[in-house]
This record gives C-alpha cells, sequence and structure tokens, in this order.
C-alpha cells in the first residue's frame, strides 16, 4: 500500500495524517505539505505507470476516468474510492494555439484548457481532493460539520459544486463587489452559504481563518495542502498528452500562488519517478495592479512583499499577501523561473488577440499571454522552444470583461482589437455596402 501523510513544509520534525484537521506545522506555523513515500512508487517501473494511467484515461471505470484521480496513488492513496467527489475534472484540452503562435513568433505554443472542466476553472482539480478527503473524515467520525473558503470567485465555486455533491454543507466569503455575477452565482445556485464581505480578498482570508480555528468548520484555501495534492495533476497531464515529452516552458497566471507550487510538485513527482529527465521553466504572470510576488522576484526574494492588491480586470489574482509564498519561491528558484507582470491594457489587448485566432480567454489567461509576449520580445522565449500557457478559467464567466473592451469602456486599456456590432437598417444596399467595407 503506497502512503501519503502531512510534513512541515520548511522541514520542522514530525508527520500528521491526512485526515486530521490540521493546515500549518506546529512547531514553526508555516504550510504542510503533502509527502509520499518515492521510494514506495519507486517500486513500479516509470514505464508500468506511463502504462496504467494510459490505460485509464478517459475510462468508465469510477474513479479513474478522473484526470485527477487517474493518478490516484500520487494523490491520496489510501482513499476509499466510494468518498472520492468526482466531477470527471481534468481531461481538458491543450489546445495548439498554431495560428497565435505564429503571429508572435512562437509556433509550437500550446494552451491548457483548464478552464473547461465543471465549474470553469482548474480549482475544481484541487477540491475534488479535499472534499473527497473530508467526506471520508466525516465517514470516520469527525466533528467537521461544514467546509469554508475564502474566494475571488473560482474557489467558492468548486467548493460549492463539490460540496454540495457530497452532502456536506459550504460556507464561502467573498469580497464585495469584486467577482464577477457569473462567479458569484455559481456558490449560491449550489446552495453555498454566501457571506459578501465589505473587505478585499486577503480580508475575507483573514476572517475564514478566524471562524474555522476550533475545528469543526474545515478550511478549503489553498493554504490546505490537500488542494495542491488535485492541482499539481496538471502538469502530469500535460506531460502525458505530450506523450511524456518535457516542453521548454509553462507560463501560469498566478494569486495566491498555490498554482505554481502545485505545478512544480507534480513536475518534480514526474522527474523523481525516472518519467522525464529534464525540468522545463516557469514563468509566474501577474497583475501589475497585484504584484507582490513580481515585487519580490526583483529583490531576489531577499523578503517577502505584502501590498495592498489594487482593483484589477484579472479578479481573481487580486490578492495582495500570497499564502503559497514560500513554496512559490522556491518552484521559481528549483526551474529556473521568471516572474513578469502585465499591465491592465496588456493583460486585456492580449486576451482580445488570442480571441482572435479562435480562443476565448479569461482576464487572467490574458496576463500569463502578456507575460509570454514580453519574454518573446526579450528573446528569453526561443522561436524553436515549446510552449504551454495554462488557462485557468473559462472566458464565459468574465462576460462584462468581455463586452468592456470591445465598447472599449475599459479603464488604463486602448482596445486595439475591439470588434463592436456594427448597427444597421434591414436595407439589403446598406448591408452590402458595409459588408464590402468589411471584406475589402
Amino acid at each position: 500500500m503506497y502512503q501519503a501523510y502531512f510534513r512541515c513544509f520548511r522541514g520542522c520534525p514530525g508527520q500528521w495524517p491526512l485526515y486530521e484537521v490540521i493546515y500549518t506545522c506546529p512547531t514553526c506555523g508555516g504550510l504542510l505539505e503533502v509527502a509520499h513515500d518515492v521510494e514506495a512508487l519507486r517500486n513500479r517501473s516509470a514505464a508500468a505507470w506511463m502504462r496504467l494511467f494510459g490505460e485509464r484515461s478517459g475510462t468508465t471505470h469510477f474513479p479513474y476516468g478522473s484526470g485527477v484521480w487517474r493518478y490516484k496513488e500520487w494523490v491520496i492513496p489510501d482513499l476509499v474510492d466510494e468518498n472520492v467527489v468526482s466531477t470527471f475534472e481534468g481531461n481538458t484540452n491543450l489546445f495548439w494555439a498554431s495560428r497565435l503562435g505564429e503571429q508572435i513568433g512562437v509556433p509550437d505554443l500550446w494552451v491548457k484548457q483548464s478552464g473547461n472542466s465543471h465549474t470553469g476553472s482548474f480549482k475544481d482539480l484541487g477540491m475534488t481532493v479535499l472534499v473527497s478527503v473530508v467526506k471520508q473524515m466525516m465517514a470516520q467520525g469527525s466533528t467537521v460539520k461544514a467546509v469554508a473558503c475564502a474566494s475571488t470567485g473560482d474557489t467558492s465555486a468548486a467548493l460549492a459544486s463539490y460540496g454540495a455533491a457530497a452532502g456536506i454543507p459550504t460556507i464561502v466569503f467573498l469580497p464585495q463587489g469584486k467577482v464577477s455575477s457569473a462567479q458569484l452565482i455559481q456558490p449560491i445556485a449550489n446552495g453555498a452559504t454566501v457571506l459578501a464581505l465589505d473587505t478585499d480578498f486577503d480580508g475575507c482570508m483573514r476572517v475564514v481563518k478566524e471562524v474555522t480555528k476550533d475545528n469543526s468548520i474545515y478550511l478549503a484555501n489553498s493554504m490546505n495542502s490537500l488542494r495542491i495534492e488535485g492541482q499539481k495533476t496538471v502538469g502530469i497531464e500535460i506531460i502525458q498528452q505530450f506523450d511524456w515529452e518535457v516542453p521548454d516552458w509553462f507560463v501560469i497566471p498566478v494569486g495566491n500562488l498555490g498554482n505554481i507550487s502545485a505545478l512544480a510538485k507534480g513536475l518534480l513527482l514526474l522527474k523523481e519517478l525516472g518519467i522525464i529527465d529534464r525540468l522545463p521553466r516557469l514563468v509566474a504572470a501577474q497583475a501589475a495592479h497585484a504584484n507582490p510576488f513580481y515585487q519580490s522576484y526583483q529583490q531576489e526574494f531577499t523578503h517577502k512583499v505584502a501590498r495592498s492588491a489594487h482593483k484589477t480586470l484579472a479578479s481573481a489574482i487580486q490578492i495582495g499577501d500570497p499564502v503559497s509564498y514560500e513554496k512559490a519561491v522556491k518552484a521559481v528558484q528549483q526551474f529556473d523561473g521568471i516572474v513578469e507582470e502585465a499591465t491592465e491594457h496588456e493583460l486585456a489587448d492580449a486576451a482580445a488577440r488570442a480571441d482572435l485566432t479562435g480562443l476565448y480567454t479569461c482576464p487572467h489567461t490574458g496576463v500569463a499571454l502578456a507575460a509570454l509576449l514580453k519574454l518573446v520580445a526579450r528573446g528569453v522565449v526561443k522561436s524553436h522552444e515549446k510552449v504551454v500557457v495554462i488557462s485557468t478559467a473559462h472566458g464565459l464567466k468574465f462576460t462584462s470583461f468581455k463586452v468592456g473592451y470591445h465598447d472599449d469602456e475599459l479603464e488604463e486599456v486602448e482596445a486595439h482589437h475591439a470588434n463592436p456590432p456594427i448597427y444597421l437598417p434591414a436595407d439589403v444596399d446598406v448591408v452590402k455596402k458595409a459588408l464590402e467595407k468589411r471584406l475589402s
């Protein structure tokens, strides 16, 4: 039987069961991580692991058809199958963005469509793991009675959906007026208790930490390492989709920094088990209005920068005091990584440019694409290299962002690629003239 447990990310002694309510190290207060018995995992050869995961891909054998639970031995190996709460998450398209790639000078450009998931974001990957573990905890007699999170939108949607599927009450804390209508209605529709607080995400995070202190309500934010275990499978799945070949670059938008930490964790495990023989480089992309990690990077991570995040179109990463800072620093250093930022104009224009080649990007993917454009322009990313941009959410969650761009009404943005509707009378001659002008 394969084993996994919590341990201190900073290296303090001690191990704790995954079914214990614990989020930080009792010794130093730092974050925990899920550790696996890698030596036991090595008892199966790299070829055998690849064959097993290939056989499970897309299967109807529950829960292994999931893009997360396909890798169950690498995630939560001892979880009872009947306690898995899954919506067939993962299995998302790795889109060859050849037209966009040709335009920007990187023909081998791919976009991982993580937003093509049950609730429309990559957060499903982590929430299936966390809610499944809580379901098993409750089956074993835990006193946990609900699950809660602070969110800028996508986390709350995923928690509410998986909680509803499991029959577990959920509570979400949202910054009032700072999430899109599409994101707000998701937890409401799934029956969560939605508390819209007059603060920002960091304020919501402070409140939820206090509310969950007595352990009767389980904390579901990415400081909970169970989330990372599910999210790490995105990198593993991408490598599998490339027939176990490693791309040169991953570019990912970051806010609370759990996603880049998770991406690195999955890729490192692949290397430890001999499935890949090299690591890609990572790019963490931030909105300039909420860029504490970029500022820390500019100072060579000599200290953690925390700031008040200003309003940004990339609302899901409008975070000024990221929880997973230490894990993300280690990831950037291990992968010879880069942290880049994008202005409001840059992220909006990059998103619109991508849409004109067949994508439908959220503003956060716009941040990642804008960062990539800068790195290509500087010659850091070369034209012959294979690049994967991880799209974290579906563009349909951000309709007002799209409409505002094409109506040229977004602050700090010059809509170079605006394509507003043409309003005409129902007159054939007028219509023909308009079309001739457009197509000439």
